[in-house]
């Protein structure tokens, strides 16, 4: 009986360390899953979105050199500009047309080497891209903003796949502002007002242009630009070349 007991007793201690064997085993494999899982939820660094840093330009113009940074709330436009400058495609362009307090326009591949007279605009990548309208990205002065061909045969607003304004625009009164409204454009928040009444833009722009990005150094050189001599196509007399490059 007593043999009987002690190979029972064997028995049960031998189930029982086999049950707490297997259950460790599980705990253990639960336990490296889930530190796995977290490893991988926390290293992986965030690769688009507003978060993410803001690529920067220079464009060294014959007149100076600009600043400028590409809005992560417009990937379509950032990454399309970052690839054409990588190509370099914006090498040796022209300001191509420049209207004074309103904006100066690049981005003709034609451009590159012009005569002088030659009337220019028509260049591009032979592509459009797909408008990205935001609200709280306007036309304020230095914004970076796409060309595009007009409502009649382009009602989808899509952007030129190269040329770009930078708009320089003007100071706007309150009662200029209200009277634009009444007149059709949309209504400005109270933020965006303020920017058109202090530091100026192209308020009636908006919505029908996509702005990607916009001037932080060197305003000056884009108002040096805006005040050139020009001819009957809005070209300067003489030429500002410039030269977009990746800050890196």
């Amino acid at each position: 009986m007593r043999q009987n007991l002690n190979i029972h007793c064997i028995f049960v201690y031998q189930f029982y360390i086999k049950v707490t064997s297997n259950l460790m085993k599980k705990y253990v494999i639960f336990f490296l899953v889930s530190v796995t899982i977290l490893s991988i939820t926390t290293e992986i660094p965030a690769q688009s979105g507003s978060t993410a840093p803001e690529q920067l330009i220079k464009i060294e113009t014959s007149m100076g050199t600009m600043v400028a940074k590409l809005y992560n709330e417009t990937p379509v436009h950032r990454d399309n500009m970052i690839k054409l400058i990588k190509s370099g495609f914006y090498n040796g362009q022209l300001f191509h047309r420049v209207i004074k307090d309103f904006m100066i326009q690049g981005g003709d591949p034609y451009s590159a080497g012009a005569e002088k007279g030659q009337r220019l605009g028509t260049g591009g990548p032979g592509y459009t891209l797909e408008a990205e309208f935001n609200e709280h990205l306007v036309h304020k002065k230095g914004a970076l903003s796409a060309a595009r061909q007009g409502d009649a045969v382009n009602p989808e607003k899509r952007s030129s796949g190269s040329q770009f304004f930078i708009v320089q625009g003007r100071v706007f009164t309150p009662e200029e502002l209200n009277l634009m409204i009444k007149r059709g454009m949309p209504t400005l928040s109270s933020d965006v007002a303020a920017l058109y009444t202090t530091i100026g833009g192209t308020p009636h722009l908006d919505g029908s242009y996509t702005v990607f990005g916009e001037v932080i150094e060197g305003l000056g050189v884009l108002d040096g630009i805006a005040a050139s001599q020009t001819d009957s196509y809005d070209r300067p007399i003489e030429d500002v070349v410039y030269t977009i490059s990746l800050i890196e």
